[in-house]
């Protein structure tokens, strides 16, 4: 592979992994397994209003995310644990 080439990829990475905007995955998610807002409202106990504010969230406290994991069946930490394996790869093999 090109000098270039790597430099690209390795910007990409860089670039992915530090935007992880978890209201977007959740909605995707949501979107994904064909459930509704108000469904997914119903689960969280909560009004269809809260979950949309949800979905605009760059961050969000670990122990909704817990009751979203297990209502979703999908383990959103573990894109942060990607997050970190990719950080920690790209410190220890920079690119030359």
């Amino acid at each position: 592979m090109c000098k270039e080439k790597k430099s690209l990829n390795h910007f990409i990475i860089i670039i992915y992994i530090t935007m992880i905007h978890i209201g977007q995955l959740i909605e995707s998610e949501l979107h994904r397994q064909e459930r509704s807002v108000s469904w997914f409202a119903q689960k969280l106990c909560c009004e269809r209003t809260n979950v949309y504010s949800i979905f605009k969230r760059k961050s969000i406290d670990t122990a909704l995310l817990i009751r979203i994991c297990q209502i979703l069946h999908y383990d959103f930490f573990a894109v942060y644990s990607l997050k970190l394996e990719i950080k920690d790869q790209v410190a220890t093999n920079p690119v030359q």
